[in-house]
């Protein structure tokens, strides 16, 4: 039997304990509609969400990708729009949804649309990469529900095609990924533009501060639902990490996994369009089936790869965060964190494109010397320390501590002698003299002259000496005291030295056998 997470409430003496669609208040016709579709018993985020919405009050969800999200805003939307028989006037919507990629638009527009068969109900999505002219005809004569991204949205209320004046129901969905990718500011002004009467829902995966103060601004007290904890990855999810000394490893390793899972169909997650870009290339260059997902693609070319990938033709999807949320394939066999996430949330949202449906999935990490702080924050938010696979696991990086509500020692380590560090009458680790930036001529290091001789002197010294370090000429910085904003200012932290030898190929699940098997890009 499943046990799900406790489910809490602002208003917890009202909770809800229902099996099936028919007692959560929604239609026999939608039952039946779902009941076609395999719906059978509601998800935990349904059954607690959707009697409060009926009831017309204002909900914060916090739940996971994939816990079925888009139905617990969804079908209580359907039910009060189909008993409402007005329908909306031209270039007017009396739902709108705001979601932050157009992969997830599109996936809650297609699911929408499959819960109203055979009712008179008109749902739309508009998103950018898309022709905005052929978007505003379709709005002309109006829509029941609106799903859309926040810029789409203001360029088509910028040119009249739509007004939001009407909307009865706003709903927020992956709202902290909103803020993350900055839309704070069309959120803010997309605010101003709905009446202040209306049911607005928000739901998220984390509940950080600025989601706390975005639910104040939009939501009117409302009832919170929590059901599943921050930072937790799917149970089916096996997690591998391989410590390696360069990118070029990182790109043999993944070529050597990936042809030793012949049959398998598997997600890389890499940092920057860029780079992911350039990976696909490669990967096509030298024969796998591979496509990339990012926000330099245009609309037809990504849902051209998530096509070919959901249907079987591409076995290997790269991608940005673009396609960490929201994006529903339940083949996927194998996630790759090539780039790990500067966000350790992301790292969860990344991992959940596997494992979904009941079925397992593994989840695989490359970790250089200068992404050892990025691989800390991750397990010490899941609270795990995740497994080696290859390589030498750095001193820094020990078991997170179960359960320490010490902000400053969540992630503690052990003591010289091998024992757990803290405790009472336990000494404290004596930490190694913090050593010094610069490196001199790559042997040893030594302290910058310049800056401590003349701590106040010859400011035009220390000047050009800024700018050559930001070029990358200066020499390069000790990586193991360096965190990573630092690295990300500094524009460097490429190891000294590469990890010596070959990782070799690492086998996950199913038969061995080198290159035998691999299904080769047809020609």
């Amino acid at each position: 039997m499943v046990s799900y997470p406790v489910v809490r409430f602002w208003r917890p003496e009202k909770v809800f304990d229902l099996t099936n669609f028919h007692e959560l208040g929604l239609a026999k016709h939608l039952v039946a509609t779902l009941s076609t579709l395999g719906y059978e018993n509601p998800t935990p985020i349904q059954a607690q969400a959707i009697p409060h919405l009926l009831e017309g009050r204002d909900l914060i969800g916090l739940a996971q990708t994939g816990t079925g999200k888009t139905a617990a805003f969804g079908l209580p939307l359907i039910e009060m729009l189909s008993k409402d028989p007005k329908r909306p006037d031209n270039r007017t919507t009396r739902t709108l949804i705001l979601a932050p990629t157009r992969e997830l638009v599109n996936q809650i527009a297609v699911n929408l649309k499959s819960y109203v068969r055979g009712m008179p109900l008109k749902i739309n999505s508009v998103v950018g990469g898309a022709s905005i002219n052929k978007q505003q005809q379709m709005l002309e004569k109006g829509t029941d529900i609106l799903v859309a991204t926040p810029g789409r949205l203001l360029d088509l209320v910028a040119r009249k095609a739509i007004g939001l004046t009407t909307v009865r129901y706003l709903v927020l969905d992956e709202a902290d990924q909103m803020l993350d990718l900055g839309f704070i500011h069309d959120l803010r002004k997309i605010s101003k533009m709905v009446p202040k009467r209306r049911q607005t829902l928000l739901f998220s995966a984390t509940m950080p501060k600025a989601i706390a103060e975005l639910a104040g601004e939009y939501l009117a007290d409302p009832i919170q639902v929590s059901v599943t904890p921050p930072g937790k990855a799917a149970d089916k999810v096996e997690q591998y990490v391989h410590f390696l000394g360069g990118k070029n490893d990182k790109t043999e390793l993944l070529k050597q996994t990936l042809t030793a899972n012949a049959d398998g169909r598997a997600i890389v997650f890499m940092r920057t369009k860029h780079t992911a870009e350039k990976l696909m290339k490669h990967l096509d260059q030298v024969g796998y089936s591979v496509a990339s997902i990012h926000g330099n693609k245009s609309q037809g070319q990504r849902e051209r790869a998530l096509k070919g990938f959901r249907e079987g033709e591409i076995q290997t999807l790269i991608a940005t965060d673009v396609a960490a949320r929201g994006i529903d394939i339940p083949g996927v066999t194998h996630v790759f964190n090539y780039d790990l996430p500067e966000v350790p949330d992301a790292y969860v949202h990344r991992i959940g494109r596997t494992a979904r449906a009941g079925r397992d999935g593994i989840a695989i990490a490359f970790c250089t010397p200068e992404e050892t702080g990025l691989l800390r924050d991750i397990e010490k938010l899941m609270g795990i320390e995740i497994t080696t696979a290859s390589g030498e696991r750095p001193e820094g990086l020990n078991r997170p501590a179960r359960g320490n509500n010490n902000k400053r020692g969540g992630n503690r380590g052990r003591g010289g002698n091998g024992q757990p560090a803290g405790g009472e009458g336990r000494p404290r680790r004596e930490r190694p003299a913090r050593k010094p930036f610069f490196a001199a001529d790559g042997e040893g290091r030594s302290e910058a002259p310049e800056r401590q001789a003349q701590p106040n002197g010859n400011r035009a010294a220390r000047n050009d000496q800024r700018k050559e370090h930001r070029k990358g000429n200066a020499p390069a910085a000790h990586g193991a005291h360096e965190s990573a904003n630092q690295r990300s200012r500094n524009g460097h932290g490429r190891p000294a030295q590469k990890g010596s030898g070959n990782p070799g190929p690492v086998r996950f699940g199913g038969d061995t056998g080198g290159n035998e098997g691999r299904k080769r890009r047809p020609a």
